[in-house]
Formats: C-alpha cells, structure tokens, sequence
C-alpha cells in the first residue's frame, strides 16, 4: 500500500537520526582520546607504570589524567569502556543501507549502465564486500608487513583506492560512494570489536589474577587505534556525499575518492601534530586546500553525469507508474514545475547539476522516482524549495493521486 511508502520515509529518517547521534559519540569520543594520548606529559613524580598525564579544565572544573601504557598495578574500583558507541554506529549504519540501498536496490544501487545484476545479486556482492574486506584488512595487519607501520598504511591506501575504482565498477556512483564509507567504517568498527577491545580486556583479566600484563597488547590496539585515527575524516565525507552529485556522479569518482582519502591524512595530520605540541604544520592545509581543488576540477571535467537512468524505456521495476492513467498530468506537471532544476542540463540560475543527481526529464526517470517525488512535491511541501514554481494544491493532490493508485493498482 502506499502508506508503506510514508512509513519507509519515517523508518529511514529514524535510522538516520539513530546513526548521527551514535556516530557523533563515537567520533567525538576517538578525536577526545587522540588528542589526550598526543598531549601526554612526561613528569618525574608520576606514579610507577605511569606514561604520562594531562591537566584540563572543562566545565568549570578541573582534569588530572595519567595514562598508563601497559596497566596500573592493580585494578581500579571503577573501569569505564568505550566501545558501544562504535558498536552502535555501525549497526545504525547498516540498517540504513539496507532501508535505503537494499530496499531500494533497483533505484538507489543497481545502475545497468553499469552493470545489469538483480537486486539480489547486487546486495549478495555488497555484503561480501564488507566482510572480505576486513579480512584482507585484518590479514595484512598481522602479517610481517603489519610491523611497519607506514609501510602498511601504503599498502592500505591502495587497497583503498582498488575499492573505490571497484565500487564504481559495480554500482550506482551514490551507492560506490556510500559503500566506500560503509567498507571503511566496518574496517574501523571491527577494530575496536575484534581487535583493541579484546586485548583490553585480556590486560584487565592479567591484572584481576595477579599477573603482569603483557605490553604485545596494548601495542597491536594502538596499530589499530592509529589507522582509525586516519579513517574517520574520509568516511564522514563519504557518508555526506550522497547530497552533492558533483562528488559521486562524475566519470572520475573513483580518482576524487582516492584524493578524499589523503586529504582525511592532511587534515588529521596537523590535528595529531598540533595537540603533540610539535608546532603547527600550516603545509597540510596548502596540500589539502590544492587537493581539494583538485577534486573540484576533476568534478567538472565531464560534461554529463555518469549513472543517468535509460531514456529509452522504462524498467520493469517502475512500469505501473508510467502504465497509470494520471501519468500524462504527471508528465507535463514535472516538466513544468520540476525540470528546470532536475535537468542534466538545468536552466534554473545557479543550478548547475540536478539536485542530489536527479534528473526527471524522460517517462524512465519520472517512473523511476515516482517514490521520492510522492514524499517530496505530494506528501510534503519540500518540492520545489520555497514553492518557487507555484505548484499548486491541486497539482500536489494529482501526484498522490497517481503514486496511490498506481501502487494500488500493482496490488490488485
């Protein structure tokens, strides 16, 4: 029915509120203790076992941190953990990904353009990708190369980049993007699961029994801890970049995604140098603003963005819309009051892409977004922005006239 339509609306802006909240803690929690660990003091009084330690004042209060590199020399009465918050951002965003991507795979992940797979194929290989991705990931880290901190991250960084090329290779250049983000998180989220929180807790079991911990731990978590560090810059671009076409839809996608990635080590790099107090390295800023511009220029080489629906027919997935008796209304209103902007070439002043990537010119593309033209000009007033073509009450009422009973339609 199509009140299924309105409640899938709901069910995604939830999942997405869910995975902003959580993916704020975890965010702000990794930047809080990075910078803690990085503006550590050395001082001669500090207790036995002690690697250094920090004054702070928040609050209207005062801090005293020490840190401890291995463990202190017995277990506090009190131990907090920080891990649910990764936990939780990276289940949040999974259920987005299958609301949105998964459950609107034939819109939003399949472009046949691309490659012509079935729903089912396409999130079989999606699935896979995340899960064999941190296996490599994990592989390398613990093979002789993970010794080399460096080294590793290089060797990362191409893994990274064969994804991204690979990504567009498979899917619409939104969902190439979005999967890069969910491929980098679920490395990063994996690490504080299988990796940095285990060890933890094999140090807090050595210390409950008496024994010495051993510092292998505390060494391999950091490794992970570090890559991190460096990860989470890009994946929050990535996971923004399904508004801004001009990123995801160009035939160079995968090139500005790789550029994304060292411009996430720049960025971190001055952070991390700067709360070491090791000065302020202003060249990263120079390299990240020219990569930036870069990407830019790489953004407009193309004139036509790549992933555009088939102007020839509609989709099987799609034809009731275009089969319903209200569709030549529909049409000429989308014309009228939509194309100017959701154009491949719009004429509306300031616009120079279709917003979000959608151009609604043809029977293909107005069937293929019958969905989200529903929600955005029917059911809701965000369609045009400030009504600036005078789409009238009735002509709102036609579009959900048309979505319901074409939906209804299919059911019967």
């Amino acid at each position: 029915m199509y009140e299924y339509a309105i409640a899938w609306e709901w069910l995604a802006f939830a999942a997405r509120w869910f995975h902003v909240v959580t993916a704020i803690a975890w965010i702000g929690s990794s930047f809080y203790f990075i910078a803690l660990d990085l503006g550590l003091v050395k001082r001669p009084h500090l207790p036995p076992g002690a690697y250094g330690e920090e004054w702070q004042v928040h609050g209207g209060g005062f801090y005293h941190i020490q840190k401890y590199l291995v463990a202190p020399a017995q277990m506090p009465e009190h131990l907090t953990w920080f891990k649910y918050e990764s936990y939780f951002t990276w289940i949040s965003g999974f259920l987005m990904l299958c609301i949105v991507y998964y459950g609107g795979a034939d819109l939003f992940l399949i472009d046949r353009h691309v490659l012509d797979i079935s729903p089912p194929v396409a999130i079989l290989i999606s699935l896979a990708s995340l899960a064999i991705g941190w296996v490599v990931y994990d592989l390398l880290c613990k093979s002789p190369l993970g010794r080399n901190t460096w080294g590793l991250m290089a060797v990362l960084y191409a893994v990274l980049v064969f994804m991204a090329w690979g990504y567009t290779q498979l899917f619409t250049g939104r969902a190439a993007f979005l999967h890069l983000g969910a491929f980098t998180a679920t490395i990063m989220s994996a690490n504080v699961f299988m990796i940095i929180i285990p060890n933890q807790k094999i140090v807090v079991a050595d210390l409950i029994a008496g024994r010495t911990p051993d510092p292998k731990y505390g060494q391999v978590a950091k490794q992970r801890s570090l890559h991190n560090n460096y990860l989470t810059l890009p994946v929050i671009f990535f996971m923004l970049s399904n508004h801004y076409p001009l990123a995801f839809g160009t035939a160079f996608n995968w090139v500005i995604a790789a550029l994304v990635f060292l411009m996430g080590v720049t960025i971190r790099h001055w952070f991390n140098t700067t709360h070491a107090r090791k000065g302020r390295p202003t060249w990263t800023w120079i390299v990240t603003v020219i990569l930036f511009m870069l990407i830019m220029w790489l953004s407009t080489v193309p004139k036509q963005l790549t992933g555009e629906t088939d102007t020839a027919a509609v989709t099987p997935a799609f034809q009731q819309f275009a089969d319903n008796p209200h569709f030549p209304a529909v049409k000429q209103l989308v014309s009228t009051r939509c194309s100017m902007c959701h154009a491949a070439e719009p004429v509306y002043e300031g616009v120079v892409r279709p917003p979000k990537g959608v151009a609604l010119e043809n029977d293909a593309e107005i069937a293929a977004h019958a969905r989200e033209i529903y929600i955005q000009a029917g059911r809701s007033h965000a369609m045009p922005p400030g009504n600036v073509t005078d789409i009238t009450p009735d002509e709102r009422r036609l579009l959900i006239a048309w979505f319901e009973s074409a939906v209804e339609g299919k059911k019967q």
